[in-house]
């Protein structure tokens, strides 16, 4: 059978990124098909079983932050969902999907069909037009669209489209990364089918026979008691169960320590050849739990019978850490993360992280020995979702332009939904404007995205709730006023500090990133600014507009002191207005950097200072 339909926006890809682009565009008043392989929406949270989020509890970002706000909501709390020691967020599968498919049901001009992959694209010119997808069945959906968005858990959009792309690990030559290896080679990440297991009543056998291929010497090292070294500084088995402890008595087996991580090289594999390969990769898996339940005696501990409707109840994909990598109009390095402001990385923000650069290389044929620097907090920039060649596409999920070590980081679910987000929002603009991915006006996208709560600067101690929060974002995108790195464990940081003092060195700062001259105004300001002194400075450098001698709304500005001059234009200005108010100034009162972004951002109008990407 063959099927030709016609929609404003195609998103191949019913992942974490896929799910998360529809709902956006959607908002913006186009409409969506999102085709999707397996018969569940949420890619790695669901099908692949990856229901513990790695990252970003400090920002919960756009629809990262709906879908965890659902999962509250469905628990009875926050702590109903800290069941495991990997993650603040667990859940069972089955719940984020039902999550995931109420939340495009809510949306009547998304379309989904399930059960078809893209077999086949049709360009015009350089722009992509058309994707052809089959079905096991043979089954062909030809889908024509203004807009394509690749978030297929492998890109498997790239090569159809023509697009160029990477894979594997770079040279050091190739981005200048210190950290990368002096040969290119084609070891990408490892990848796990991850199990989720049920802690059955102590008196029932949920045992499974031996799998192919059983070597108990594979999980050596796996925690203490399956050690064979006593040297080995490991956690005991029961803890490390307790890494991935879902609700409802469930366990999530996705361990990386001589656990159930495969390597395969599957890049530009087919779908046949995957099946094939994937298959010694569900062994494996089962291996793992074969082992615990002969070695440890946990014959209680059985795969879940509730969650995927598969032959040996694995889930329906594979958790991917790793796909082929665009090369977009920009790629994000190693470098840029470690001192972003020196590399000017943020100004195009879409998406927030604050994982570290995590790797899993255990399972590779070749012994490799990998270093990873700390990083602070980060920002993906617009452009690495933008191919270098094809026009009508945008990129998302795992497959953004970024160099082999920093996908460690840019992989992780939260930063992939809004990775989505953003591209749906791009795309959006795309089909209203009719325009390609690489015109759109950066800071338009960038104002959607905050309007829809999103983070853009990874600023934990500010949140949307805060009406301060827009202005912050945009004077920190505009590196106006910086923020404060800080590599911190598995959760890095990036602080704004809002209630501390705006020193003049920041105003100094601030205004010349801006564009403002004035050099001989600098010197003259105290090192600790008040509310009159930035006011005067901001009056100051727009030329000492007319002196007023009416009235001001403010009853503790005396008429005869020098600020009435520069307080009356910065009312008359609207930059005061909702800021200060009750009829009082204070105007000796120290300014703080949260009020300085909010004068900064009415004064300068930071997104107006520079044009597109």
């Amino acid at each position: 059978m063959h099927e030709k339909l016609k929609t404003d926006l195609l998103i191949a890809g019913g992942g974490a990124s896929g799910v998360c682009a529809a709902i956006q565009a959607v908002r913006m008043g186009v409409k969506v098909l999102l085709v999707e392989e397996t018969p569940w929406l949420g890619g790695m949270l669901t099908s692949a079983g990856v229901s513990a989020i790695d990252g970003n509890h400090n920002l919960p970002s756009g629809l990262w932050g709906e879908f965890r706000q659902r999962l509250y909501e469905h628990y009875g709390g926050q702590q109903a969902v800290e069941t495991g020691w990997v993650s603040h967020t667990l859940f069972e599968p089955k719940v984020g999907n039902a999550i995931f498919q109420q939340m495009v049901d809510e949306q009547p001009n998304i379309s989904v069909r399930f059960g078809y992959r893209p077999v086949a694209v049709q360009k015009t010119e350089t722009a992509v037009r058309e994707v052809d997808f089959s079905n096991e069945k043979g089954d062909h959906l030809f889908v024509e669209a203004q807009v394509t968005i690749d978030a297929t858990e492998y890109g498997d959009l790239l090569p159809l489209a023509g697009c160029e792309y990477r894979s594997g690990r770079d040279a050091r030559t190739d981005f200048g990364e210190p950290h990368a290896p002096k040969k290119p080679d084609r070891y990408i990440q490892d990848m796990t089918f991850v199990a989720i297991l049920k802690e059955y009543d102590s008196d029932r056998d949920m045992s499974i026979k031996a799998p192919p291929d059983y070597d108990p010497a594979h999980f050596s090292g796996m925690c203490k008691e399956l050690s064979d070294s006593l040297d080995d500084d490991l956690v005991d088995c029961r803890k490390m169960l307790e890494y991935g402890r879902l609700p409802n008595r469930k366990i999530m087996l996705n361990w990386p320590i001589k656990g159930n991580d495969t390597f395969v090289d599957y890049i530009d594999m087919n779908w046949e050849q995957r099946r094939t390969a994937f298959q010694a990769a569900r062994n494996a898996t089962l291996n793992c739990l074969y082992h615990l339940q002969t070695r440890l005696g946990m014959k209680h501990l059985g795969l879940t019978d509730d969650e995927f409707a598969t032959a040996d109840r694995l889930p329906y994909l594979p958790y991917i850490r790793e796909a082929r990598r665009l090369r977009g109009i920009d790629t994000l390095r190693v470098q840029e993360l470690i001192d972003p402001y020196y590399y000017g990385k943020y100004s195009h923000g879409i998406a927030v992280g604050d994982y570290p650069l995590d790797h899993h290389h255990d399972r590779a044929p070749a012994s490799i020995t990998e270093s990873y620097p700390n990083i602070p907090a980060f920002n993906v920039p617009y452009e690495c979702l933008v191919p270098y060649q094809v026009d009508g596409l945008l990129v998302a999920e795992k497959s953004i332009s970024v160099t082999h070590i920093v996908n460690g980081c840019t992989r992780l679910q939260p930063v992939v939904m809004q990775i989505g987000q953003a591209a749906g929002a791009a795309a959006a603009l795309c089909v209203n404007e009719h325009s390609h991915p690489r015109d759109v006006d950066i800071r338009c996208l960038q104002q959607h995205l905050l309007d829809s709560r999103m983070w853009l600067m990874p600023f934990s101690d500010i949140t949307p709730g805060d009406p301060a929060f827009q202005a912050i974002q945009r004077t920190g995108l505009l590196g106006l006023l910086k923020g404060e790195p800080v590599a911190h464990d598995w959760e890095n940081r990036m602080y704004f500090h809002p209630q501390e003092p705006l020193t003049r060195q920041d105003a100094v700062d601030a205004f010349r990133a801006a564009g403002y001259g004035g050099g001989e105004v600098w010197p003259s300001l105290p090192a600790q600014l008040t509310r009159s002194d930035f006011i005067i400075l901001a009056w100051t450098l727009r030329g000492r507009p007319q002196e007023f001698n009416g009235s001001l709304p403010f009853e503790d500005v005396d008429p005869s002191n020098r600020e009435i001059a520069a307080v009356h234009y910065a009312f008359e200005q609207g930059w005061v207005k909702d800021i200060y108010s009750c009829r009082r100034l204070y105007p000796g009162k120290t300014i703080t950097r949260k009020e300085g972004a909010l004068l900064l951002d009415r004064i300068v109008d930071p997104f107006n200072l520079s044009g597109k990407s």
